[in-house]
């Protein structure tokens, strides 16, 4: 499914897409900083790099990251990181690292994968085995589950009936919760009950794709509710509905996105060796933040 409907061209008028830096091992995780910077991994380096717009480099921002994988930021702008390392941590505002999850009911995480934070300050995130070797090995959990770590910070298994659960994204107003299943290559949806709870998980869609490279990986929401998220073939457009609107071609296979600059209407691409870009019209919900590390 490569041709792109009306709707699409209006959300991304210009499909070319920019690359902005390249010779990385795995790019994974792009974060937009408020300051004005973007934040990603290389999960094989086991580090984090800044890039600010204008640079023709990254630099260092954490190294080692514990393999991190997805980035996220919360309303105190301190960074959460999903690391391979087999736990979720916090870089706190002075740069200290606080251990946020690292054992379910006494047994050790797979790798947790990608996260996201509500607005109320609780944290969801994914937990495939793909950081173990063989992506079995040392594996304590019985299954790959979606998990939310509430304000007090406990940590509560909301969904174990994933293959591989992977990308996860709220809808803007937060009654939605979507998480994709990379080995079954689709996109389920959950309504998010008042208690932070997900309930009647269902098909929101299938990105299937014979023949191209790729599988459903990380994914971010427009202000409108369009869901983009990697896959076969490069980025998948797909309307609140469910409906694929197209799919836009990235030199390389994409693994994460992330809104940025001043009108959050960048999209920015992880793709493998790469850190990519493109812009759209409508852009991504803006969160208010009380200070930023440097």
């Amino acid at each position: 499914m490569q041709e792109h409907t009306a709707k699409l061209r209006s959300i991304i008028p210009d499909v070319e897409v920019r690359k902005i830096l390249g010779g990385f091992e795995f790019t994974e995780g792009p974060l937009w900083i408020p300051e004005g910077y973007l934040i990603f991994s290389d999960i094989p380096a086991s580090t984090i790099y800044k890039w600010t717009p204008g640079e023709k480099k990254a630099i260092i921002f954490r190294k080692p990251s514990g393999h991190s994988n997805g980035l996220t930021i919360d309303k105190r702008s301190r960074i959460l990181a999903c690391e391979h390392d087999r736990r979720v941590s916090r870089t706190e505002v002075d740069g200290t690292l606080t251990i946020l999850a690292e054992r379910y009911n006494g047994k050790r995480l797979n790798s947790p994968n990608d996260i996201v934070v509500k607005s109320d300050g609780t944290i969801y995130f994914t937990d495939p085995p793909y950081g173990l070797v063989n992506q079995k090995e040392g594996k304590e959990l019985p299954f790959q589950g979606v998990f939310r770590i509430s304000i007090q910070g406990k940590l509560t298994l909301l969904d174990d009936t994933f293959e591989r659960p992977n990308g996860i994204a709220f809808s803007p107003d937060e009654k939605t919760l979507y998480v994709d299943d990379s080995a079954q290559k689709v996109i389920r949806v959950f309504d998010v009950e008042s208690d932070g709870t997900i309930t009647d998980g269902r098909i929101f869609a299938d990105l299937s794709n014979p023949g191209e490279t790729g599988v459903p990986d990380g994914m971010k929401v427009d202000f409108e509710g369009n869901v983009f998220c990697t896959g076969g073939g490069g980025l998948w457009v797909i309307d609140p509905k469910g409906k694929p609107l197209g799919i836009i071609q990235i030199p390389e296979v994409p693994s994460n996105v992330a809104w940025g600059d001043d009108d959050f209407k960048t999209l920015y691409i992880t793709a493998r060796t790469g850190l990519y870009s493109i812009r759209t019209t409508t852009g991504g919900v803006k969160l208010v933040y009380a200070r930023v590390i440097g």
